[in-house]
């Protein structure tokens, strides 16, 4: 990130209604404008958190991400460049009937409205083109989309520092802040199901968020470092289950493994191989990426891969 940009995060909110998509815009109050929900980052926050808790407060529903849908970029007023990365938020009928927004100084009014009318109506250029964007996911049919997200472990002790069997070497104290970090980022994109190998890093990385969820994590040693170095690995196994179920979940593993993990995504949802695999496997210690799938057709390909560095 720039240290002189001002970073901040937003969606593309939408649900249907009758059969008729919807999405919601906002009538700021200061600035008389029509334009999508965003806001800056606050200290601490990852960009996929901001997203969530701004969205959740400049229209009171409460969202997971899906796609990402573009990212905008202008001059502010004070010549710094604001830089703005969205996503697009499926609003669950649940989520609408229990939004909590009341006008505020901060924002008049909010509006569910048609494609073509959320196109006439917003005041921005920017805001256009990432419109624009999610219009064309949604003429190639490709929403919704459910994620899986390939983690890799937090940082461990060193091999050479530990005596014992290397699946029980533990998580370093940077290990463990990042398995505290990133449970609000997964939490931003809905994750509802947690599965790990079964050595002690991983699952130590995945126990804030299981703890946070109140979820048993689902073990699995057909992803572990010891399985696949001894070629006795399943990974096709444990990725054709996730697609098939088509719910948000995390697979808590280890650098050797997430190329294979990657692989069979795309093999699962019948995408064509390239570059962006191994990019998105080489991941750091509490790294992850999540892999957008649609919902309805999963076998249609994978929608986007969006990589995420450790948060500490």
């Amino acid at each position: 990130m720039s240290e002189t940009a001002v970073y901040a995060a937003g969606g593309v909110v939408w649900r249907e209604v009758e059969g008729k998509l919807r999405v919601l815009l906002i009538h700021r109050t200061k600035y008389r404008d029509v334009t999508l929900p965003k806001g800056k980052v606050d200290p601490g926050e990852t960009l996929a958190e901001t997203a969530v808790r701004e969205i959740r407060e400049e229209t009171g529903i409460r969202v997971a991400l899906g796609v990402p849908v573009g990212v905008s970029r202008y001059r502010m007023p004070s010549s710094r460049t604001k830089i703005v990365h969205y996503w697009a938020a499926e609003a669950s009928d649940a989520a609408v009937r229990t939004s909590t927004f009341v006008p505020n100084k901060e924002v008049a009014a909010i509006e569910w409205m048609s494609l073509k009318k959320a196109r006439k109506n917003l005041s921005y250029p920017v805001d256009l083109e990432i419109l624009d964007e999610f219009i064309r996911l949604v003429d190639e049919k490709a929403l919704p989309t459910f994620p899986i997200i390939a983690l890799r472990h937090g940082k461990a002790r060193p091999r050479e520092e530990w005596e014992g069997p290397d699946a029980e070497r533990p998580l370093a104290p940077r290990g463990r802040k990042q398995a505290n970090a990133i449970v609000g980022p997964l939490l931003a994109f809905g994750v509802r199901r947690i599965v790990s190998s079964p050595a002690e890093r991983c699952v130590r990385t995945v126990t804030p968020l299981a703890q946070a969820l109140a979820l048993k994590i689902q073990l699995t040693a057909d992803i572990s470092q010891d399985a696949w170095e001894e070629g006795r690995a399943d990974v096709r196994r444990v990725v054709g289950e996730r697609v098939r179920a088509r719910k948000p979940v995390v697979i808590s593993s280890h650098g050797p493994v997430l190329p294979a993990i990657m692989h069979e995504m795309a093999l699962a949802t019948g995408t064509m191989r390239g570059s962006y695999l191994g990019s998105s496997s080489a991941l750091e210690t509490g790294g992850f990426s999540v892999v957008h799938i649609p919902v309805h057709h999963p076998g249609a390909g994978i929608v986007a891969i969006e990589t995420h560095e450790p948060p500490v």
